[in-house]
């Protein structure tokens, strides 16, 4: 039996990375509903969504018609139901905690149509891990997106052990119409390929600094003009968020039971303080209004 093509997507968590899928998809023809638990946080992002398109008009970098099909094109609500029981594909977007996905994607099983995909979009934690919660793990996956997810061209489409080849072939189609650049895991690994590598140079980067070799600004600056990174490690770890690293960091620790893999202990001081980047106007850096 064909399945039907994609046409309305779902995305569960409308923080930073969700309300910019939500848009992407928007912006590629997509029907979408964007959803979360915090009615706070839905609001802010449909404010951004309505702010972001504004600005490329004015920019003129987008026409009025395109940016107005778009904005039609995405809602927000806080009843998952709504969001979710037409949906052809869900992108799970919430915090980087193993239980709540698996709670989120158990329900999602008994809210979605028997032919949607659904899809997370988790830095680190592998859909093998989620998929037993469901009734369909055949269509469960990473499905990875980088911040800023309206800028970065990269997608990790990973196929778990439990993932069918048509549901890859299908999310690798579909990230390819958002105008991403898919690339295929075809094994399951902790960080996939970018995050692995990023990890290395983020883990010593605090290391360097824990050990008061040098400071957030000289180690940034030398990563920058010596191995031309766009920016540096500890600006980075302010634009994705001091508290989701945290968070990667202890889901990593409960997992493998190994203190390597603990936060660093600055690391742990900023998000105890909610100095957590950008969004919270102060991390290794302030960010004044």
């Amino acid at each position: 039996m064909s399945l039907p093509d994609i046409q309305e997507v779902c995305v569960v968590g409308a923080g930073n990375m969700g309300h910019q899928i939500g848009l992407c998809c928007a912006l590629a023809g997509y029907t979408v509903k964007c959803t979360d638990v915090d009615r706070q946080t839905l609001s802010q992002a449909e404010k951004f969504a309505d702010s972001y398109l504004e600005g490329r008009v004015s920019k003129g970098k987008m026409d009025a018609n395109t940016a107005k099909s778009a904005r039609d094109r995405i809602s927000f609500t806080p009843e998952i139901e709504i969001a979710a029981s037409s949906a052809d594909i869900v992108i799970e977007a919430i915090i980087e905690n193993l239980a709540l996905k698996k709670q989120l994607f158990a329900a999602l099983d008994k809210i979605c149509p028997e032919h949607c995909i659904l899809a997370t979009n988790s830095s680190y934690i592998v859909s093998s891990k989620i998929a037993p919660a469901t009734g369909r793990p055949d269509k469960v996956c990473n499905l990875h997106f980088f911040n800023p997810a309206l800028v970065m061209r990269l997608v990790e489409v990973v196929q778990g052990p439990h993932t069918s080849e048509e549901t890859v072939e299908r999310v690798f189609a579909f990230a390819g119409k958002l105008n991403k650049t898919p690339i295929i895991l075809k094994k399951e690994i902790y960080g996939f390929v970018v995050n692995r590598i990023l990890t290395a140079i983020l883990n010593e980067a605090l290391y360097l600094h824990d050990i008061g070799v040098a400071d957030c600004h000289d180690i940034d600056t030398a990563v920058v003009n010596a191995l031309g990174h766009p920016m540096g490690p500890f600006k980075l770890l302010d634009l994705v968020g001091v508290d989701l690293q945290y968070h990667v960091c202890m889901e990593r620790y409960k997992d493998t039971g190994d203190k390597l893999d603990m936060p660093s202990p600055l690391l742990v001081e900023k998000f105890v303080k909610k100095e957590w980047g950008r969004k919270s106007g102060v991390g290794f850096y302030r960010y004044d209004e």
